[in-house]
């Protein structure tokens, strides 16, 4: 199937096959506007006939949910990951409803419930070695569970980004993974915010652009 989509039509198709394999039926017209603050049955209903008539889609128009997703496994064996462009700095968090896009993968590489992948921007995680673009996968994770020199994601001086983790008897120590300070200490681990630890990388290796999407093409 060919990758002609625009944006939010990908968008769509992405969010109509999450919703699918969360509740077990598809997404109503209704539904589909509200996700994508679109007031209009009408242009949501034109943005499905323009997946249908791409082939990724069929309808029946007579029906509030009668749309069949086309070319996508389902497998139960199978889970959606959200997947976001950056990090988040606000106080509201990783919010799946705002992730740009979604990857299908097998439920035993995806790691926790509730992990999400990042794309890596320049230098943040330089001192690894991971490049622009790689996808990272990280899980929720508590403090206690976390071992030593373990990569995690956590908010230090109002800043979500990457650190090592290190303890000794004074605390936890989070060095930045950037190289931009030297670490930081956390005589509580209690208080520490921790979104959660890296559990995997993504990278292709052929220097394509990376496609990350729910549906096969």
């Amino acid at each position: 199937m060919a990758i002609n989509l625009t944006e939010i039509e990908r968008r769509i198709l992405d969010f109509m096959v999450l919703y699918l394999r969360t509740n077990t039926y598809q997404p109503s017209i209704r539904e589909i506007g509200e996700r994508f603050a679109i007031k209009s049955t009408k242009t949501v209903s034109e943005h499905l006939q323009a997946l249908a008539d791409k082939g990724y889609l069929e309808r029946d128009p007579s029906r509030s949910r009668g749309v069949k997703i086309l070319g996508v496994d389902l497998n139960a064996q199978t889970v959606s990951v959200p997947c976001y462009n950056e990090l988040p700095q606000g106080r509201s968090g990783l919010r799946i409803d705002r992730a740009e896009t979604y990857l299908s993968m097998d439920r035993r590489l995806a790691g926790a419930e509730g992990c999400f992948f990042v794309q890596a921007k320049g230098n943040e995680l330089g001192a690894i070695e991971v490049a622009k673009g790689d996808y990272v996968l990280v899980e929720p994770t508590a403090i206690d569970e976390v071992g030593e020199g373990v990569l995690v994601v956590a908010r230090v001086g109002g800043r979500v980004s990457y650190f090592r983790l290190s303890r000794n008897g004074q605390g936890v120590y989070l060095e930045p993974l950037d190289g931009s300070e030297g670490p930081t200490l956390v005589e509580d681990p209690a208080k520490l915010t921790l979104i959660g630890r890296v559990a995997a990388l993504y990278r292709r290796l052929d220097g394509l652009p990376t496609l990350v999407s729910t549906t096969a093409h």
